[in-house]
């Protein structure tokens, strides 16, 4: 129990960490203008996004709002069976860096009806992003880095008990 609420902590730092952000971005980048913090490469620039990640599904606020509701569901449901063994510390982290990120776009789509946006990569022209979007970014890349070279197949099982729990005991009962 005291990991789940460490846990929990560490998600209201970084939802805090993003709104924190966001609100600075509003207030200081919407009134006085883009910051450029390396001349033709990186600048902190205010955009509104009314769609979802990198500007796609404009207008569709409702829609994405009740998505990722569904999503954290999800991740909620599986967090809630990663077995409690020390190996699965960083699955559990990743889980919490991606379950921020959702909730820090969704308060924003909620509140707002659209998202902050403010970092932008100026070499690569890629979409303005906020904080909330580099939490599930990097965090989903981390989750195949994991499966691929750290979690042998077995340490994934729960995942396959856990969705195929009918099918396995009905397997069983047709072959004895």
């Amino acid at each position: 129990m005291k990991e789940r609420i460490r846990h929990f902590i560490y998600l209201c730092i970084l939802i805090g960490i993003d709104q924190a952000s966001k609100y600075w971005a509003k207030a200081t980048l919407q009134k006085d203008g883009a910051i450029t913090l390396i001349p033709n490469v990186l600048k902190l620039q205010y955009h509104e996004n009314s769609g979802a990640v990198w500007g796609i599904l404009q207008g569709k606020a409702g829609a994405l709002s009740i998505f990722t509701i569904f999503i954290l569901a999800a991740l909620l449901f599986v967090y809630l069976h990663i077995p409690r063994d020390r190996k699965y510390t960083a699955l559990k982290l990743v889980f919490i860096f991606i379950a921020a990120g959702a909730v820090g776009n969704l308060i924003d789509r909620m509140r707002f009806d659209y998202v902050v946006d403010f970092i932008y990569f100026e070499l690569i022209n890629f979409p303005v992003f906020n904080i909330a979007d580099s939490y599930v970014t990097v965090a989903s890349i981390l989750i195949i880095i994991l499966a691929i070279f750290y979690y042998k197949d077995t340490d994934l099982d729960f995942l396959d008990q856990m969705f195929c729990r009918k099918n396995t005991k009905q397997e069983k009962h047709k072959n004895p």
